[in-house]
């Protein structure tokens, strides 16, 4: 992956787009995936008006030129790590792999060179770069302890276009998740505010009024006499530690969750996080073909999820 030229776009707001906020403003454009990717052009000075920085504030007005400079992405430091990765799919433009639980998916404090980028760089001859030089090809992810299924861009258009996906909400995401307790009802949304904890930096939670609006739709799957339960859950939203968050303020910790609570009696408890991304769907960015992908419980949680009496797994 080497460095490329900064390349540099003029773009007239049209009348329909006055008085958008610049950053939600730079995310509708084509070459600007996310609303984060948009923030952070703007905090770097490359978003102009008459060649003055603009704040993310601003609002955009009808026949504005925006200057925006996309910065060229400086090589790599990170290594090749030779490890396993089951590849589901590849072609040109994509990959998608099924991430085993405790991997990391992209460098971070105390994960430098043994992420699943790592794996992939020694795996993928080519994967896009844009401009988050510790992140090449990451389109979405999953903690650290979550297994299951990721796609991950090999070029900047792909990356673009699944990143789109994503933030227009058109992405297919379900996961499985074992909570300990039944819920009330058999389905329904989960809607809140998710921020930092305010006294626990390692976690999340729901804000009355601060923080980005996270939706997770869950419906029982499969209900036991002690009141442990298979739950489906449908992202709407993709925000850190969703899932784990929503359930636990449900009073429903995930099992196998030592952050938000998920513990029960030792004979109960799996090995680690029982939460699995079992589908994915998207349409491909180049073919606009359709791609589903489905996984079952990994080997991890298998045997777990058969002992407690589950069926038709």
């Amino acid at each position: 992956m080497r460095p490329n030229s900064p390349r540099v776009f003029e773009i007239e707001v049209t009348p329909e787009c006055a008085g958008e906020r610049l950053d939600k403003w730079l995310s509708t454009l084509e070459f600007i995936p996310s609303r984060s990717r948009a923030a952070e052009l703007i905090e770097r000075g490359l978003v102009t008006l008459k060649n003055k920085p603009l704040k993310a504030s601003y609002k955009v007005q009808a026949e504005n030129s925006i200057k925006i400079e996309l910065p060229s992405s400086e090589p790599t430091t990170l290594q090749p790590l030779n490890a396993p990765l089951a590849i589901l799919f590849e072609d040109e433009d994509l990959v998608v792999v099924n991430k085993p639980a405790g991997l990391v998916v992209h460098p971070a404090a105390g994960h430098a060179q043994d992420t699943l980028v790592n794996i992939l760089l020694h795996h993928v001859r080519q994967l896009s770069m844009g401009f988050a030089e510790n992140r090449p090809g990451i389109v979405h992810r999953l903690d650290r302890d979550t297994s299951g299924i990721l796609v991950i861009a090999k070029n900047d258009a792909a990356h673009h276009a699944l990143a789109r996906q994503f933030r227009d909400k058109t992405a297919h995401r379900i996961y499985w998740a074992l909570v300990g307790r039944k819920p009330k009802t058999a389905s329904g949304p989960i809607r809140s505010l998710l921020a930092r904890h305010p006294s626990d930096r390692e976690r999340f939670a729901s804000h009355p009024k601060a923080g980005k609006m996270a939706v997770t739709h869950f419906k029982i799957l499969q209900s036991l006499p002690s009141g442990m339960t298979w739950l489906q859950c449908k992202l709407e939203t993709g925000r850190t530690h969703q899932i784990r968050v929503h359930l636990a303020e449900q009073g429903h910790p995930i099992l196998g969750d030592p952050l938000y609570g998920g513990k029960t009696r030792d004979r109960q408890t799996p090995a680690r996080l029982a939460l699995h991304a079992c589908e994915l769907g998207f349409e491909h960015p180049k073919t606009h073909q359709t791609m589903f992908f489905r996984l079952e419980w990994p080997e991890d949680l298998v045997d777990f999820v058969r002992a407690m009496g589950f069926t038709g797994v």
